[in-house]
């Protein structure tokens, strides 16, 4: 058996008995109640991230890499710092099963991690005076961008303006991305055209049509006038022929009956 199996198997078996340990499972208890211990974790898990982040960019040779990773770095450095405020409280604040000593060296803990976060380079140069992060006024707190003044014994050098291999890459990366981006612009504005010239035909369609609209709404109007009339006449017909039948009744009913008192008058006069 080699000697990483060995170790292997040895922390295998301290992790299987960690249960039984009196003192680590009150130390677990305590923690898992402290809010300043889980803050405080939460903190040193971001500020490795940013620490490990920061160095990828310092062996990074991409520019816009780069100036990707420092911004993204300068977002979470500023986001940290507005939770400071928070950590601070909770480190003056006491927790029943924390020692004082404990309790005291929270705030030195504290100020350890604005010192560790402060130190990460994020690609801006920070002034001498730290500012306070937790409510406290830093006089003369400032950031400050330093640019070097050129030597003019460099300037008077034949090659100080001559480009070198890590600029000219970057121009090239900058007039690729122009390239791209001015392709994209061309076909949003050809796109553009093309719906306005597509509304344009649009418009000039629905201004031929209005006339044959208006003219199919004059004929439904008058569609709807001449049966308006023509209903009022088949009525006015309606009614005549009603009243010319109940006339023609009318005389049947009554030579009926008189036909009847004749028959009558001639059996009596016998």
């Amino acid at each position: 058996m080699s000697v990483i199996d060995i170790l292997t198997r040895v922390e295998t078996l301290c992790q299987k008995y960690d249960k039984y340990d009196v003192d680590k499972q009150h130390d677990q208890q305590v923690s898992g109640n402290d809010a300043f211990v889980k803050l405080y974790t939460v903190f040193e898990k971001e500020i490795a991230a940013c620490e490990q982040k920061s160095s990828e960019a310092a062996v990074e040779k991409n520019r816009a890499a780069v100036a990707t990773l420092n911004a993204e770095l300068r977002r979470t450095k500023g986001e940290l710092r507005n939770e400071f405020p928070k950590l601070e409280k909770l480190a003056q604040r006491k927790v029943k099963g924390v020692s004082q000593d404990d309790l005291t060296a929270r705030p030195d803990l504290v100020v350890g991690l604005v010192e560790r976060l402060n130190a990460i380079p994020d690609g801006v140069t920070m002034g001498a005076e730290k500012p306070s992060f937790w409510g406290g006024k830093a006089a003369g707190s400032r950031m400050d961008i330093k640019i070097d003044d050129p030597n003019q014994d460099d300037l008077m050098r034949p090659g100080y303006f001559q480009q070198t291999q890590e600029s000219s890459q970057f121009r090239q990366e900058f007039e690729m991305r122009r390239r791209k981006q001015d392709e994209g612009l061309e076909t949003i504005s050809e796109g553009l055209a093309t719906l306005k010239s597509l509304a344009q035909d649009i418009n000039e369609e629905m201004d031929r049509q209005d006339p044959l609209l208006d003219e199919i709404d004059e004929k439904a109007d008058k569609l709807t006038a001449d049966l308006k009339n023509t209903n009022v006449r088949l009525k006015d017909t309606v009614l005549k022929m009603r009243s010319s039948r109940n006339f023609c009744i009318d005389i049947i009913l009554l030579c009926i009956i008189l036909g009847i008192a004749a028959y009558l008058y001639n059996v009596l006069k016998k």
